[in-house]
């Protein structure tokens, strides 16, 4: 069988279930006011406390705000010589990527004091966790589950969206035990089976800020914090005004329209 029959063969009679991807829109609920300046790079909300990531060399900030009213609580300025990344918090301790300088770098939660640098290979872009284990990309299709006691990669999944590589991984969220994620340079959030690294949804955000939000320096959409008190989704972008709180909205299947087209021709 040629290499054509066989590709064919696997669009005929692959079960659909195998790449379905779920298509959604969002609804905005809320929102609230954040600093303009922000390069947002990482984003978490936890114990009624917004934590903050800003990039860029010579700005770059680990940032924490009381999240009922924005008030600035804390903030840890990094060497000029540091591009910050994703962030999480996890147990007592608060974990920063770096960009290019291969480190995460881990503060105490309590009071932002820096403890320590993690090695990691490579770039850093997005982070999360999954209770035990630190997540992290470097802008590749792949994602790295490591040790945060260790440093160790304990394993490492390649995401896919039906059966190709999906890059530009961006800001990462574990939310009901999927990972939430950017794609770098769009308007566009995908959700991943953190055990096949299938990407099983994506959420189409384009239009979220309104055009005459944007002034000069306004950049991409960038930032997933899920809210444990009360399951609440927010996302914002890289010097946008806002912060926007969001339900997911089901979407017409794009293979379904063709199809029904198809049928009716």
């Amino acid at each position: 069988m040629t290499p054509l029959r066989i590709i064919l063969f696997l669009i005929a009679y692959l079960p659909a279930a195998a790449w379905s991807v779920q298509h959604y829109t969002v609804r905005v609920t809320d929102q609230k006011p954040q600093p303009r300046e922000n390069f947002v790079q990482g984003l978490e909300i936890l114990d009624g406390y917004l934590y903050v990531s800003t990039g860029n060399y010579g700005t770059s900030e680990l940032l924490r705000y009381r999240f009922v009213d924005g008030a600035l609580h804390a903030r840890q300025t990094l060497n000029v010589q540091i591009f910050a990344e994703g962030l999480t918090v996890m147990g007592d301790n608060i974990y920063q990527l770096s960009w290019r300088n291969k480190a995460m770098l881990v503060y105490r939660k309590s009071d932002l004091k820096f403890l320590r640098a993690l090695p990691i290979k490579g770039e850093g872009w997005g982070l999360t966790h999954n209770l035990t284990e630190l997540i992290y990309g470097d802008g590749s299709d792949n994602l790295y589950f490591m040790s945060p006691d260790t440093a160790r990669i304990t394993r490492t999944i390649a995401v896919t969206q039906q059966g190709q590589p999906l890059q530009q991984l961006n800001e990462l969220e574990w939310v009901d035990g999927s990972i939430w994620a950017n794609v770098w340079q769009s308007n566009r959030i995908v959700i991943i089976d953190p055990a096949n690294g299938e990407v099983t949804a994506s959420i189409d955000l384009q239009g979220l800020l309104p055009a005459h939000e944007y002034r000069r320096g306004t950049d991409v959409l960038n930032g997933i914090a899920r809210d444990p008190a009360d399951g609440s989704i927010w996302v914002t972008g890289k010097r946008w005004p806002w912060l926007y709180q969001i339900e997911l909205v089901p979407a017409v299947d794009i293979r379904e329209t063709q199809q029904n087209t198809i049928d009716s021709r």
